[in-house]
């Protein structure tokens, strides 16, 4: 079963009640698409399954390097994880740059 690779959205079990009252359990799936999601920081693609919602959130917020940033670690999987690491990793170097070149 699907889960979004940036919310940790996944299957939600629920009960169908009829008129009736009859219960009848049913799963409820997110909307979940393979995308390639662009990183300026990187300046590459990130291939990731993330749902539609997750991906309107990410327009609204600015970027997919400004969401992932935002992101709780505990709600990304690995790849999600490891791109975010590495966005970070790059961000420090181009600040360890700037203050070398600014002290100079």
């Amino acid at each position: 079963m699907s889960r979004c690779e940036l919310t940790g959205k996944s299957p939600v079990v629920k009960n169908k009640v009829s008129h009736s009252n009859i219960k009848t359990k049913s799963i409820s799936l997110p909307n979940v698409q393979r995308k390639r999601l662009f990183s300026k920081v990187l300046n590459e693609f990130v291939s990731l399954q993330i749902s539609a919602g997750a991906l309107r959130d990410l327009e609204h917020m600015g970027g997919f390097d400004v969401f992932l940033l935002r992101q709780d670690p505990v709600t990304l999987s690995k790849r999600a994880a490891t791109a975010k690491a590495r966005i970070l990793r790059k961000m420090r170097a181009k600040k360890a740059t700037a203050a070398k070149g600014a002290t100079k």
